[in-house]
């Protein structure tokens, strides 16, 4: 009965420092394949969310200043990973990546949001309307894997971010903190069901070939 209790006050521990761990494991794959020129991962993307999730992670500690890092440790070390992950492909990457009209409108959007923050101080409405420009910066992505025959994304790191918003849906403290989480478990498990779907066409049109 008492190791129960004490697994049970340990668990949202355990879940940070799995969340944390899960989260360098992939910024450590992505950085990888970046420098060993495996993925071209676009660099205004990669910065577009390091501003995002800076935004999100600021916002939610302003309004709800009883809490910490280790409170919203998912958005907290999202800011590390897409941070790191920009400064690597910025150095190593494909410098042919520039920022096409959808990144810098979504990165309009952004600073539009952020001097709206500055003068009303809704941390709350910022916070949200963040997030929401975020789900438009998977369109790319999904529209491409919508109309592609085959899978091009990596069922391995889009698996481990599905797991870590899970975990920060369960560890995550606040409202904000639920929501961040929730919205990434959304989003990455919808880019899985359309990477599922182009893998089945692939295998639906080999085997047409034979």
């Amino acid at each position: 009965m008492q190791m129960a209790y004490l697994l049970k006050l340990n668990m949202p521990s355990i879940a940070s420092l799995l969340i944390l761990l899960l989260n360098l494991g992939v910024c450590f794959y992505n950085c990888r394949s970046v420098i060993k020129r495996r993925t071209r991962p676009a660099l205004a993307m990669w910065l577009f969310f390091s501003i995002a999730v800076t935004g999100t992670l600021v916002t939610y500690l302003k309004e709800e200043p009883d809490r910490g890092f280790m409170d919203n440790i998912f958005n907290a070390s999202d800011v590390l990973v897409c941070s790191v992950c920009t400064v690597v492909i910025f150095f190593r990457g494909d410098k042919s990546t520039r920022f096409n009209r959808f990144d810098l409108y979504c990165l309009t959007g952004v600073l539009l949001i952020a001097a709206f923050w500055l003068v009303s101080q809704n941390h709350l409405v910022a916070n949200l309307a963040i997030q929401g420009i975020i789900v438009i910066a998977y369109f790319p992505v999904a529209a491409r894997l919508w109309r592609s025959a085959e899978n091009s994304e990596s069922f391995l790191v889009w698996g481990g971010l599905f797991a870590i918003a899970l975990l920060g849906l369960y560890d995550g403290k606040g409202l904000l903190a639920k929501i961040y989480a929730l919205r990434a478990a959304v989003c990455t498990l919808g880019l899985m069901l359309l990477m599922l779907r182009a893998e089945l066409r692939a295998a639906k049109a080999a085997h047409k070939l034979r």
